[in-house]
């Protein structure tokens, strides 16, 4: 039996941002990969909040919505969860006390978290301060900004996963987003590295957990529950 993490919080992040470039379609967080780390930690007696750059209703990618999971099911049908999702804490007033943040993936983290001043600033302190920073699939494109403890991007010489160029292709809309994810990742001085299309990928580089695609969310949560454990050890 794993040890409940009772005394822990742990705050999902989630885009703002709903609109696919100037496509006219839909977009947002992608619902598996917030309804899987939600379960996840709820599960192991964490407290979760959820915060979104203008804080209120998030919005959910409507295609997520469409491939409903265990994960999905359960989350939708958890009055306590979407209460939150639609009563999201705004990242600019967030205090700095939580022992894990977790950033969820979905297109629109692309155009808003990529840019978005607060989040760097209180992933930066949060990672300093000695928590775990998670991110799955486009959710590492809010770690462009952070800066590690010596001033240097927080992703250099680490190792980091993320939505590689090759799914993005495959899903038609490397045209679309503003940046490729891997490429900026590689930029930036990161080691990145990626399995297989669509399949299961995370990457722990101490403190820093991320995971390449939905199918990475569960698998990500749980490693970053394995770091708060690990950090529990006297």
């Amino acid at each position: 039996m794993e040890e409940m993490l009772t005394a822990v919080k742990i705050l999902l992040i989630v885009t703002s941002h709903s609109q696919f470039g100037d496509t006219g379609e839909k977009t947002g967080f992608w619902l598996e990969e917030l309804a899987a780390p939600y379960e996840a930690f709820v599960d192991a007696g964490a407290q979760v909040d959820i915060a979104s750059p203008e804080g209120g209703a998030a919005p959910v990618d409507p295609r997520s919505e469409k491939e409903q999971t265990e994960s999905t099911r359960a989350f939708l049908s958890d009055a306590q969860a979407k209460k939150k999702l639609a009563n999201t804490l705004k990242l600019a007033k967030v205090k700095d006390t939580y022992d894990a943040y977790f950033v969820v993936g979905g297109h629109g983290v692309m155009w808003d978290l990529s840019k978005h001043a607060p989040t760097h600033k209180l992933l930066s302190a949060g990672y300093a301060r000695g928590a775990v920073v998670a991110a799955v699939c486009h959710g590492p494109a809010a770690l462009v900004g952070v800066k590690g403890p010596d001033g240097q991007p927080l992703v250099k010489g680490k190792r980091v996963a993320g939505f590689s160029n090759a799914e993005e292709k495959a899903a038609k809309f490397d045209a679309i987003v503003p940046f490729a994810l891997e490429t900026r990742l590689k930029e930036l001085g990161a080691r990145y590295e990626s399995g297989p299309l669509w399949e299961s990928f995370v990457v722990a580089d101490g403190r820093l957990v991320t995971g390449q695609n939905p199918a990475s969310s569960a698998a990500t949560a749980r490693e970053v529950l394995h770091q708060l454990r690990e950090k529990k050890q006297p």
